[in-house]
């Protein structure tokens, strides 16, 4: 498997040399490192050349390095039918570099592209319609960064005074934030049920 993969490589990068930055097998998986500007041109190619045939486009993810000058992977998941292969295609960007869409090559990436602007803020340059999916219309920021607060900016409640929704800073009440955690180390600090019986045997 690792050889078939092997010679895909070897076509991927030979054929597009100035598109392709790197690749390499890794538990018996292809990935392709592209520049960001080039996503369009490499992703037609690997759907419609016939040595590769990834017509399908499984998904878009994104991954982020804050430590990093370009802090988003934006990776992308191919199948090939035809060949029975997968390939994992991967640009990197950060928060200003707008990615180009690639809604035009696989319709399905609309979806994702929301999905990675709404939990990264990723942005791509020619879509559609580039609107939050999954969190809320007046949500602030970005919930899948790694600098993003735990407990979120803002939270929501139906006020039935005002009979609408209102935001409002996140408080978190005293009594919740006591948590009753057991440490591996130091074990429970009360008595769990039954356990008084197997102090008496001892």
């Amino acid at each position: 498997m690792d050889e078939a993969l092997a010679e895909l490589a070897e076509h991927i990068a030979s054929t597009l040399s100035t598109e392709v930055v790197s690749t390499e097998i890794e538990f018996h998986e292809l990935m392709v490192t592209v520049e960001r500007d080039s996503i369009v041109k490499v992703l037609t190619f690997l759907r419609d050349d016939t040595n590769c045939g990834f017509r399908v486009l499984i998904d878009i993810g994104g991954v982020d390095w804050p430590q990093r000058e370009q802090r988003f992977d934006v990776v992308y998941n191919l199948l090939s039918l035809t060949h029975n292969q997968r390939v994992r295609v991967k640009i990197q960007t950060d928060e200003r570099q707008a990615v180009p869409t690639v809604a035009d090559v696989f319709s399905a990436a609309g979806w994702y592209e929301r999905e990675a602007w709404d939990m990264y803020g990723i942005m791509f340059s020619g879509h559609p319609d580039l609107r939050r999916l999954l969190t809320d219309y007046g949500f602030e920021g970005h919930p899948l960064r790694k600098d993003f607060p735990l407990t979120g900016h803002v939270e929501l409640r139906y006020d039935d005074e005002q009979k609408r929704v209102v935001y409002e800073p996140v408080k978190l009440t005293q009594e919740f934030r006591t948590f009753d955690f057991l440490s591996p180390w130091e074990g429970a600090k009360y008595i769990l049920p039954s356990d008084e019986k197997a102090e008496g045997e001892g």
